[in-house]
């Protein structure tokens, strides 16, 4: 297969550094910092921001300010703020915070799952209950994430046949898109092809989002690999800032100025400024008080690209 007489002609970046870039930060991020970093990612020309996470603040301090982050943050028009709810009392504190969009969670594997929700798989999908359908009965907008895709740091591989399972059910309960992750970026590219392979025999591309980790350098592999088979949604966030608590060893997300370079490299449209991506990625640096690893850290970016 010839991979670049494939590619899509735009892209959309689902951008979750407040969210997923924050989660791990073991000092705690100040709220007004936190909403600065939302307004810059905004003016870079992102359209959907994951900005919170309504859980128990007992489980991730960092989201303890979750109201009070929603409450200060303001979508422009055509700009959507969502937030990840893990129950009924999450998805309460999301539609009194006026968000229009939520986004469930679980693992493919029982381990992760078990350390990251202290839930079964089935026990997760039995709380969904209280979110799912009755958020899309008032309207809302779900996202689902199916995590540990590429393999577990608990169990090692995990079958592409389960996370199939999860997608399915998670789609025909009323989620518009399922996010695949990669949460330890183990991933390769022959690998991201036999996932794709099975997901894209039972469901359509467009519902299909990869949430890549970058642990050994191989997200943007994997995203090209994506992009070839008709993928057009990916998860990243501003410095490549992420992790998981209950994911030793992995490293950040995918940078979204590594992304969007790549794919303006590409001439792929993704609506994103890069220079004002870059200066988000300096406020994201400033607030967590050290240098990211997102590559494209050059004022002037914007030139290299054309």
């Amino acid at each position: 297969m010839k991979i670049l007489d494939h590619l899509p002609s735009r892209v959309s970046i689902y951008e979750v550094s407040p969210r997923d870039g924050l989660q791990n930060e073991a000092a705690q991020v100040a709220t007004h910092s936190k909403v600065r970093l939302i307004e810059a990612l905004v003016r870079s020309g992102l359209k959907r921001i994951e900005i919170t996470s309504f859980v128990s603040p007992k489980w991730v301090p960092q989201m303890a300010d979750a109201d009070q982050v929603a409450h200060m943050a303001e979508a422009p028009e055509g700009v959507t703020f969502s937030a990840l709810v893990p129950n009924g009392t999450g998805l309460v504190r999301a539609q009194k915070a006026g968000l229009g969009e939520v986004a469930v969670f679980l693992s493919a594997s029982q381990t992760h799952n078990l350390k990251n929700v202290n839930k079964t798989i089935e026990q997760t999908l039995t709380a969904f209950d209280r979110v799912i359908e009755p958020a899309v009965a008032a309207g809302d907008r779900v996202r689902g994430y199916v995590s540990t895709v590429w393999g577990c740091p608990y169990e090692g591989d995990v079958a592409v046949a389960d996370s199939l399972r999860l997608a399915k059910t998670l789609l025909a309960r009323g989620c518009y898109q399922v996010s695949l992750g990669d949460t330890i970026g183990v991933g390769t590219p022959l690998q991201t092809r036999r996932i794709l392979d099975a997901m894209l025999a039972e469901i359509p591309p467009e519902r299909i989002a990869l949430h890549l980790h970058d642990t050994r350098g191989t997200a943007l592999a994997n995203v090209l690999v994506g992009l070839s088979m008709g993928i057009t949604t990916f998860d990243a966030a501003v410095g490549g800032l992420g992790g998981c608590p209950y994911a030793p060893g992995a490293a950040g997300n995918l940078a979204t100025e590594d992304l969007v370079y790549c794919l303006d490299g590409m001439g792929i449209e993704t609506g994103v400024d890069l220079e004002q991506l870059w200066q988000a990625g300096q406020v994201a640096e400033a607030l967590v008080g050290r240098k990211l690893p997102g590559k494209v850290h050059t004022a002037g970016v914007r030139s290299l690209t054309h």
